[in-house]
């Protein structure tokens, strides 16, 4: 199977196995449907464990579990206050990748219509107003 590149566009670069290895952990990490919630809410500010835990309806327990797998995976970070730990994630790619998915998938769950193109702005002459 081959794919062609658009004329005057760069030839992407072919991967690393050690790429693809860690992008095959990332999405492993984010293939579970309770650690993926638990990085949207974070996505929208930082939480304690207790915060994640009522918004997404598991217990302190599973969520900690989960924390500290994406934690050691480069997902999430924290940062402590007193005694509560505060997450988040920070890693703009996480961002992006995260919120694309949920933007490209309805409420009732089928994939949402692709946005309509935007029309150009029409291009203005020199001297016209």
């Amino acid at each position: 199977m081959t794919h062609d590149t658009p004329p005057g566009s760069a030839v992407p670069e072919v991967p690393t196995p050690a790429q693809v290895d860690v992008a095959a952990e990332t999405f492993r990490m984010l293939s579970s449907s309770t650690r993926l919630f638990i990085v949207w809410h974070l996505l929208h500010g930082e939480r304690d464990v207790s915060s994640l835990a009522e918004e997404c309806g598991v217990s302190v327990q599973v969520v900690s579990q989960h924390l500290a797998k994406m934690r050691l995976a480069g997902l999430v970070s924290s940062r402590r206050d007193g005694k509560h730990i505060f997450y988040v994630v920070d890693d703009p790619h996480v961002v992006t990748m995260v919120s694309e998915i949920f933007d490209h998938i309805a409420p009732d769950g089928s994939l949402a219509p692709d946005p309509e193109p935007r029309a150009a702005a029409p291009l203005r002459v020199q001297g016209e107003s």
